[in-house]
């Protein structure tokens, strides 16, 4: 419920073969169902619901055609700045996944002045908020508090499997281990940018944390 298949709209795959190439490989670990969440970030990755959604119908269109099993369909990961709660107050409709889910990022390294004032208006229009890959922002280092008391308020937290890994670090490894110890996690997911996000998935799944991480009470199969 969180990659990045859409060709050419972001940081994630440059072409519509790089991204079939991926599709295949979740088939072949045994995905049913992969959510695509491209990136909207008003300085960098302009994309809006149409370009998305015409995306989605290209790679879908080109999938079927190559005799892929796997579903696709497509959300977005919104970065929180002043953009995203101008769309809110103008109750732009948002693109969201599953039952109004709706996934969200904010920086890696300092924590927004206005995060509780985002999550009201996501809440009070009745989205469902799930922050992306908690462990990776620096600020909340330490301790998953901040996660478990953001999880009693209906945000919903999702790690990256990848982070169990060291691919980002060890504080980062570190925090996951937290949040996996904590059951503080309600969906897991590739972040899957390019092929070498999944190899290491797949040359990892022995790891003990990935199959504790899988035993949590995870919501990733109400997606299916």
């Amino acid at each position: 419920m969180h990659s990045h298949l859409i060709p050419g709209i972001d940081d994630g795959s440059r072409s519509m073969d790089e991204s079939i190439a991926l599709l295949a490989k979740f088939e072949s670990l045994g995905y049913q169902k992969v959510i695509t969440t491209p990136h909207i970030m008003s300085d960098y990755y302009k994309n809006t619901p149409e370009i998305i959604l015409d995306g989605l119908k290209q790679v879908q269109d080109t999938a079927k055609e190559l005799g892929l099993k796997i579903q696709i369909e497509a959300a977005a990961e919104y970065y929180f700045d002043e953009t995203l709660l101008e769309r809110l107050k103008k109750k732009e409709k948002l693109l969201t996944f599953g039952d109004n889910r709706l996934l969200f990022e904010f920086s890696m390294m300092t924590k927004p002045d206005q995060i509780e004032q985002l999550l009201f208006q996501l809440l009070t229009q009745n989205y469902k908020p799930v922050l992306a890959h908690f462990e990776r922002y620096t600020f909340f280092f330490g301790s998953v508090d901040q996660a478990i008391k953001w999880r009693e308020k209906g945000i919903e937290i999702q790690m990256n499997l990848n982070s169990l890994t060291g691919h980002y670090g060890p504080h980062v490894k570190q925090q996951a281990e937290r949040l996996v110890d904590e059951g503080a996690v309600d969906f897991v997911a590739s972040d899957c940018h390019r092929m070498d996000h999944l190899l290491l998935i797949e040359n990892s799944l022995h790891f003990p944390y990935f199959h504790k991480a899988l035993e949590l009470d995870l919501k990733n199969k109400q997606l299916l």
